[in-house]
């Protein structure tokens, strides 16, 4: 999924979106504004789909993208019943609806281009049958079918002259110079028939030339057949290798093979289908079992909108959130031993996790090896069926392409040169062109005044000896340069060979070093990945007892906190008492009158008694207490 958003963000980020997000903004788009992405994509595709979908609504825009979508054969993933759910994430701005499809469009954006142009024209309209009972109804319709077919036509051509290599230009150069020696060409024959006719025997020899042009063109031919079938001779004997290789490693695989490795095999295959059927099966069944009751209670549901929709969503995340509290509050409570048996349980849970991401990745694996095995089987029955040969494999392919690619390079060199070669070859030719037109008018000038003087022909036979001569030596130059060529050839080739064997030698030998270092640095790396994941499973064990002692320290902080903050409530409000009996004891002990009337007794015995002789009242109270105040202070004195 990492890698799918990685693509996704490259591509936007480049021509012709602009986006700048990267992995963080990209995933923290709102579903409205991935919408508007896909949105964007799709109208990079097809310019009829530049909608700003805020001004549409979300039924029409999951219409269009469907329709869209349909048009350029895109497949959900899934069946029927994941189609709906597919529909569903369409409209609300799904991530995991919506991902897939934009790595999909940006896979192959210039392919889709040309799909939805060619399916503005290529759709048929579905016209009812009762419509084309009408004969201007159903001839409107014949035309517009042959329109379409005729547009097929036309555009395979297009595509064809595109791919060709070949310019407008080009061609029409090519033409006018194909024009021009096809002229030549009839003014020749002409001046060859006029020649000809004056030879005796001439339909016998013209007769023996066309057997001679035949048998050349036969031996031709049969030079072509006996090069195919070196061809297929050396593509047998590679067959031959190949198979007889297979076989000596069928051999030896079948000769190191022991009864105990064997059953060792069929153990771990026996214990893997056991797990696989005993506890991933049911489990996957189960929800499968419960995905399907819950996707037909939603399908039972009526339909609805996008503030259904977003209350949903609000009512979701509040739910979450209690849930979480409730979590927090649990962990809060936990005793030691319940967090010991979590540790246990967590620990467990993660290999368990670890145990079926395994066996889903090794299902994969064998499924991706299974249908690779079948695609495989598919192809090399397919080349059979043609002729071919069998398909490469290994080091091999590997030859074989960089032999194609050396093949490919040179191909483009001697293309270029061809071209320059053309056109220089026009040049030439009109040059030739004019020269020849010159020579004529020299000619005509010279044969009348050949006649005038009595002598016609002469230049003629003079020019025949000139041009035979001339003929002979230049054959005879061409035969001793091109041995000479050939000779040349052969010795550049060899020391071309020899050069390239010598610089590749040291080249080999460091190759064969980084091969034995990369294997033992892979060896190391498995080495350090099982390491780290042992070292990574004891730290999180580690981590999560240090967090459950943690948590007790926490609460015995906050018991202590409290029990202090009690005690010091206590002492307050003992202090207080104490500095009320200090200042009784004081208006008790003080010998002025007004300080002793502030004591509480006295109060009291004033509200008690009433107002009246409160002045011989209190007299007679602190007469009478003056014994109980002494001994009181006494007993003051002594504590």
């Amino acid at each position: 999924m990492s890698d799918q958003i990685k693509f996704i963000v490259d591509n936007l980020n480049k021509e012709p979106f602009r986006k700048n997000y990267n992995l963080i903004t990209f995933d923290s788009l709102e579903p409205m504004q991935l919408l508007q992405v896909l949105n964007d994509v799709l109208s990079e595709i097809d310019p009829k789909q530049v909608v700003d979908i805020r001004e549409e609504m979300p039924e029409q825009t999951a219409k269009r993208m469907l329709s869209l979508l349909g048009i350029l054969k895109y497949k959900p993933p899934g069946n029927a019943t994941d189609m709906s759910i597919f529909r569903q994430g369409l409209v609300i701005g799904s991530k995991p609806v919506i991902y897939p499809v934009l790595h999909w469009l940006l896979q192959r954006t210039n392919e889709l281009k040309k799909r939805a142009y060619l399916a503005r024209f290529l759709i048929k309209l579905d016209v009812p049958s009762e419509f084309l009972q009408d004969e201007t109804v159903a001839d409107t319709n014949k035309q517009y079918e042959e329109l379409i077919e005729a547009f097929k036509t036309l555009h395979k051509e297009c595509e064809q002259l595109k791919t060709s290599g070949f310019s407008a230009a080009e061609i029409r150069r090519d033409i006018s110079a194909m024009e021009e020696e096809k002229d030549q060409l009839i003014k020749r024959v002409e001046r060859l028939k006029k020649r000809v006719e004056t030879v005796q025997n001439h339909q016998r020899m013209l007769k023996i030339a066309r057997q001679l042009r035949v048998e050349k063109e036969r031996e031709e031919f049969l030079a072509q057949q006996k090069q195919e079938q070196k061809n297929q001779l050396f593509h047998a004997v590679q067959r031959l290798q190949r198979v007889q290789n297979q076989l000596k490693s069928m051999r030896h695989a079948a000769a190191d093979a022991k009864p105990e490795s064997l059953m060792k095999r069929l153990e771990e295959e026996i214990k893997f289908n056991s797990y696989m059927v005993t506890e991933k099966f049911p489990k996957e069944l189960e929800s499968k079992k419960k995905e399907l009751h819950f996707l037909q209670k939603v399908v039972s549901e009526p339909a609805m909108g996008h503030s259904d929709l977003l209350e949903l969503e609000s009512k979701i995340n509040e739910m979450n959130t209690q849930i979480n509290q409730l979590i927090e509050k649990k962990m809060m409570r936990n005793e030691p031993i319940e967090g010991k048996l979590s540790l246990y349980r967590q620990q467990a849970s993660i290999i368990s996790r670890k145990k079926e991401a395994k066996a889903e990745e090794l299902q994969e694996a064998k499924e991706k090896s299974a249908s690779l095995e079948r695609e495989v089987s598919v192809k090399t029955n397919q080349t059979r069926e043609f002729g071919g040969a069998e398909v490469l494999k290994g080091d091999e392919f590997k030859r074989y392409v960089s032999k194609l690619r050396s093949k490919s390079t040179v191909f483009k060199k001697k293309h270029q040169i061809i071209a320059e070669f053309k056109a220089e070859f026009g040049l030439l030719q009109r040059t030739e062109e004019l020269l020849k037109q010159r020579h004529e008018n020299i000619q005509h000038q010279l044969q009348a005044i050949e006649e005038k003087k009595g002598i016609s022909g002469y230049s003629y036979t003079q020019e025949e000896l000139e041009r035979v001569s001339a003929l002979k030596s230049e054959i005879d130059e061409m035969k001793g340069q091109t041995l000479d060529d050939m000779s040349e050839m052969v010795k550049k080739l060899n020391s071309l060979v020899s050069e390239k064997k010598s610089a590749l030698a040291p080249v080999i030998k460091e190759l064969r070093q980084l091969r034995q270092k990369c294997q033992e640095l892979t060896q190391e790396c498995d080495e350090k990945k099982s390491q780290y994941d042992s070292c990574a499973a004891g730290l999180e064990s580690n981590r999560s007892k240090l967090e459950q002692e943690v948590r007790g320290l926490r609460e015995e902080c906050l018991q202590e906190e409290s029990r202090y903050h009690y005690t010091n409530c206590m002492i307050k409000n003992l202090e207080v008492q104490l500095r009320r009996a200090t200042d009784e004891m004081k208006a008790y002990v003080s010998s002025d009158q007004q300080e002793k009337r502030k004591a509480i007794r006295v109060v009291f015995y004033c509200r008690v008694f009433g107002k009246s002789g409160s002045s011989n009242l209190t007299s007679s109270i602190f007469q009478r207490n003056e014994l109980l105040t002494g001994s009181f202070l006494n007993a003051g004195r002594i504590i």
